[in-house]
């Protein structure tokens, strides 16, 4: 009776096949960016089927990888999803979200063939997750108080998130550019004042940060001072052109060439009106977000007066955040705006480029991160990979606990929940050793993409740690198992912690679905209504 008060072209998928359909999807998703996993995984090449658009993209960053695939199946864009929210939050750990998830459901699978009702999977699970939360954060140290301590462990956890991507031979070079781009911030965590500068050439190692920012393919006008000292600067978002007559849908008729010039003449006068109240605000430098034409520019150059034209929206708003000035569009009271402030505005080369430089900013943790590289694709991925380091950096810089890495943490956890599933009766005990299962997958996945014999060496691992080695993981350079204190390989907690959760529910979530409803599109009248 109930398909009677369906809309035609609805489609239930009910129970059984609905479940199954949803692990499939998840499962795949999971599959198809495990290879990526840690610091021997590999990398995919992302190609366009846009007929106008042939561009590819190489890269192994997770989130990257998802946003690119267009999935129809509805457990398996929740992946998608929760990857998204990853890279967003804290910015790594992206791959291991996903994979995560992927594996607790492959779990789950085996558990709901044998009977056991998913409701009874979801509170084992729940109790699994609370026990490695209590584990994680019992294993996660703080050496926020001690700086040097501090920036150490900052060095560790960005070339532990760099050894996984395409940087990780220039690993050392690119962690510090990235720590002390961070530490430039002192706590203020706004990314916006980092900026990537990618110009092609040269290799990588010849990467640098460049204190202060860089303004690229924009240069002052003719005639114009090119290098200025102590510099006072308006940032505005004004429109500087003089051959425009402004009246709107108007047409003007006149009777002798007298009459054009005085229109003219009446435009150049209101031009150089404005440019007046704009020098009046006692500048050195006037950066505007649209076009100078030729008039205000020979005004500005009179003045002795830098302009620069056509600053891009990102590029005017983040000059701002730098040289803490505000943008402006009138300029009746400077009493009221706040002027920019900088030690120098220099033109400089990067490689055959002229870029503007603003050094010794009023906002002094700005600073710009210049990428070389072989070429385009090196670059972007470049990018992806340093923008993961950074962001990571910030998490950890906003919440300062740390873990070790290679897989330490995850034997950890998956122990604590063995030894509590022993102690919980009933089905829900199977569910909890499942899910340590899952967390184990982690490492063992690892270790497979380096070539290596997973199962010896989680075994080993896991002996390691039943022995009281509680800081040991695996040494994916020599393939072994090791001492992640003394080779360094660090992880932030947020990040840990994060993967866990979001994983975990997220799994529950596609767990707990026992129909799927494809709901057809409302049809429209033969009247149109």
């Amino acid at each position: 009776m109930e398909q009677a008060y369906i809309t035609e072209g609805t489609s239930i998928d009910k129970g059984e096949n609905a479940r199954l359909s949803s692990f499939v999807g998840a499962i795949a998703i999971a599959d198809l960016i495990k290879t990526t996993l840690g610091p021997r995984g590999l990398d995919k090449i992302l190609q366009k089927v846009d007929p106008s658009d042939q561009s590819i993209t190489i890269t192994n960053d997770g989130a990257t990888i998802l946003k690119s695939v267009h999935v129809d199946n509805a457990a398996a864009k929740v992946l998608v999803d929760i990857a998204k929210v990853q890279d967003e939050q804290v910015g790594d750990g992206t791959t291991s979200v996903a994979v995560f998830a992927g594996e607790l459901l492959r779990q789950a699978e085996n558990l709901v063939n044998n009977r056991i009702h998913p409701q009874t999977i979801c509170d084992g699970w729940r109790l699994a997750r609370e026990t490695a939360r209590k584990t994680l954060e019992e294993a996660a140290t703080n050496s926020s108080e001690d700086t040097e301590a501090f920036r150490k462990e900052l060095m560790e956890i960005a070339q532990t998130t760099l050894s996984s991507k395409m940087l990780t031979f220039e690993k050392a070079h690119y962690a510090k550019l990235a720590v002390d781009a961070v530490l430039r911030l002192k706590g203020s965590n706004n990314l916006d004042h980092i900026q990537v500068l990618k110009k092609p050439g040269g290799s990588l190692r010849d990467s640098y940060l460049e204190e202060g920012f860089l303004l690229d393919g924009k240069s002052p006008g003719v005639g114009q001072p090119r290098r200025i000292e102590k510099a006072k600067i308006l940032l505005a978002n004004t429109s500087m052109d003089t051959d425009k007559i402004k009246i709107y849908g108007s047409r003007v008729k006149v009777d002798s060439m007298d009459k054009v010039a005085a229109i003219e003449k009446a435009e150049k006068d209101k031009m150089r009106r404005k440019v007046e109240k704009i020098l009046g605000h006692g500048i050195s430098c006037f950066i505007n977000r649209q076009l100078i034409y030729n008039y205000p520019e020979s005004l500005f150059a009179g003045a002795g007066v830098m302009a620069i034209e056509h600053a891009d929206f990102d590029g005017i708003e983040r000059l701002a955040a730098v040289l803490g000035g505000e943008v402006v569009s009138t300029f009746d009271r400077p009493d009221l705006v706040t002027l920019g402030e900088c030690d120098i505005i220099e033109e400089v080369m990067i490689g055959d480029d002229k870029v503007l430089r603003f050094g010794g900013c009023k906002s002094g943790e700005a600073c710009s991160i210049v990428l070389r590289g072989a070429s385009s694709h090196l670059l972007d991925e470049a990018e992806r990979s340093l923008h993961d380091a950074l962001a990571i950096l910030i998490a950890t810089v906003k919440e300062p606990r740390t873990v070790y890495g290679g897989g330490c943490t995850e034997v950890m956890m998956a122990a604590a929940v063995d030894r509590a599933a022993q102690e919980t009766p009933g089905k829900r005990a199977l569910a909890m050793a499942a899910f340590a299962t899952a967390l184990r997958q982690l490492p063992t996945i690892v270790a497979d993409n380096g070539g290596y014999d997973a199962a010896e060496l989680v075994t080993e691992l896991q002996a390691a740690h039943a022995a009281g080695k509680s800081s040991f993981g695996l040494d994916m350079e020599k393939g072994c198992i090791g001492d992640m204190k003394e080779l360094g390989i660090r992880e932030s907690f947020a990040s840990k912690l994060n993967v866990v959760m979001s994983a975990s529910e997220a799994a529950e979530m596609i767990l707990r679905v026992d129909d799927i409803i494809k709901a057809a599109p409302r049809q429209r009248s033969e009247m149109g209504y």
